[in-house]
């Protein structure tokens, strides 16, 4: 994910880490689906915005192949070091603030980036910009708002805590600018930005060991600002965490609508 100056879910932090793990483990399988069904293959020009981690930049790498390239751009890099090795250039660039860092591209793919980027407009429409003639242009966002429930299974005070405490989560993501009801909009911004042929699907793990792990990571990195604005304390964070590692919950995440198209 892109990282602005108001973003909640900080790179740098420790839980970072747990969190991409999850996000690979629960949305890759969709997210290669996607990229294999556009056509990607030796010699692609593909550009990753908002990379964040590595799993995606790699996968893409061994596709396009030596005679290929993939530009991983993002506000923070610090977790793609590892895969910035021909042919992955690793770029520091902000998608919502900063002109394309190139043009002609194949691909261009973000993922759960443009829903915390303020200025989304501008960002997708850099994306498109960035497209060859019949390139193709992958974007994939959650919308929370569609199904804003950690707990779709309200049966007890577990889960109750659980859904008030990801209420709150979403709480502060809309105060730091998160449009939590874009990913229902891609398709008809993909037409607007006047890509062909465009389609779109959504994954919705319901219940996984990743869904677990995400949440975990999640309210331990957002736990000091819940509790200032009020929102949880310290005490039912403890006790939501202890529910969490019990394994008697099935946590969700909010649906990833994934929307594509084709440059004219």
């Amino acid at each position: 994910m892109t990282r602005t100056d108001g973003y909640l879910l900080d790179n740098r932090q420790s839980e970072a880490a747990e969190r991409f793990n999850a996000f690979a483990d629960l949305f890759d399988p969709t997210t290669f689906r996607h990229l294999a069904a556009l056509g990607i293959g030796p010699g692609w020009r593909c550009w990753e915005v908002g990379a964040g981690g590595t799993s995606v930049v790699s996968w893409l790498a061994k596709k396009v192949g030596p005679t290929g390239k993939v530009l991983a751009t993002d506000i923070d890099t610090s977790r793609l070091a590892a895969a910035a090795r021909p042919p992955v250039e690793v770029r520091v660039h902000d998608v919502g603030a900063q002109e394309p860092p190139a043009e002609g591209f194949d691909l261009v793919h973000a993922r759960l980036v443009l829903v915390h980027v303020p200025d989304r407009e501008r960002a997708l429409a850099s994306m498109v910009r960035a497209l060859r003639p019949g390139g193709r242009l992958l974007v994939e966002d959650a919308d929370p708002a569609l199904q804003p429930l950690v707990c779709p299974d309200e049966s007890g005070p577990e889960q109750q805590l659980a859904n008030r405490l990801r209420h709150g989560f979403r709480t502060l993501l809309a105060q730091r600018g998160a449009d939590l009801s874009y990913g229902r909009r891609l398709p008809r911004l993909l037409r607007e930005a006047g890509l062909h042929r465009v389609e779109a699907d959504a994954y919705f793990p319901l219940a996984s060991p990743a869904c677990v792990a995400l949440e975990s990571a999640t309210i331990r990195q957002v736990r000091a600002q819940l509790v200032a604005a009020g929102l949880a304390t310290d005490e039912e964070i403890d006790r939501h965490l202890s529910n969490i590692a019990s394994g008697s919950m099935d946590l969700a995440t909010a649906p990833m609508i994934s929307a594509w198209g084709r440059k004219g």
